[in-house]
């Protein structure tokens, strides 16, 4: 492993001699981007090769940096994997995202529900969690790690989310947004939510179609949630032909 002051080779033409590497720190402005470049590079080629086929030397050469400078940051290529991961739900789970305001607790919820879909729906994202899988008997390390982090973070932004309409009374007096039970009633909102389309996804159906989807299932699962929360949506509300007295003959 390479030491705390290891510097970046410089980029490498396939096919050229060892002799041709330049060692040096990088430019004082480019040396913010250096770990950006390692990840996207790293998660670029987990896609292409899966976890056990890729190798460091080749995630080296497509971030045009020196295997010193990624031992650095990446202790091996399990921590190297977990961090393009957690990258990955940080962004989609990031506290911007999920402020889905204005409109009726329903409409913010679908909204809600549709954002965390359309993030989660990408070739990216679905790609690195089949890598996951594929690699869970050979690394259940791996595996447990990026399933924690799959579920605990977007439960805890959820949550939080919870946490304001409850505050602001949109949700109403539901002992599902209590304090104390705003972990365990995002976990549900996500599974409900979440759960059918990813299944469908790892299982290979054809994404664009999925994405087309996401609204209409977004609303049907913020529908049953609000219901099973005890909270009377507009359509419940709302009577129906069935509800309405008969007319006396």
């Amino acid at each position: 492993m390479a030491s705390e002051g290891a510097t970046e080779a410089a980029p490498q033409q396939p096919g050229a001699g060892r002799g041709a590497v330049r060692y040096g720190r990088p430019p004082r402005e480019l040396a913010g981007q250096v770990e950006e470049r390692i990840l996207d590079a790293a998660g670029r080629v987990f896609l292409e090769r899966g976890f056990q086929g890729a190798s460091v030397e080749e995630i080296a050469e497509v971030a045009s940096a020196g295997k010193p400078t990624i031992y650095a940051r990446f202790p091996s290529k399990q921590a190297l994997f977990t961090a393009v991961i957690e990258r990955l739900v940080r962004r989609n789970t990031s506290l911007d995202a999920l402020a889905c305001a204005g409109g009726s607790i329903e409409e913010r919820l679908a909204a809600l529900a549709a954002l965390i879909l359309t993030r989660l729906l990408t070739p990216e994202t679905i790609g690195l969690i089949r890598v996951s899988v594929a690699e869970a008997r050979r690394f259940p390390d791996l595996a447990i790690s990026v399933s924690c982090m799959g579920r605990e973070r977007p439960t805890e932004a959820v949550a939080r989310v919870f946490g304001e309409l409850a505050a602001s009374g949109a949700i109403g007096a539901s002992p599902a947004f209590a304090l104390e039970q705003l972990a365990e009633t995002a976990r549900r909102f996500l599974d409900l939510v979440v759960l059918p389309m990813l299944v469908r996804a790892l299982f290979g159906e054809d994404l664009a179609a999925l994405r087309a989807e996401i609204e209409a299932h977004a609303a049907r699962s913020v529908a049953f949630f609000l219901a099973a929360c005890g909270y009377a949506t507009k359509a419940a509300r709302a009577p129906t032909p069935s509800d309405r007295p008969l007319p006396k003959e």
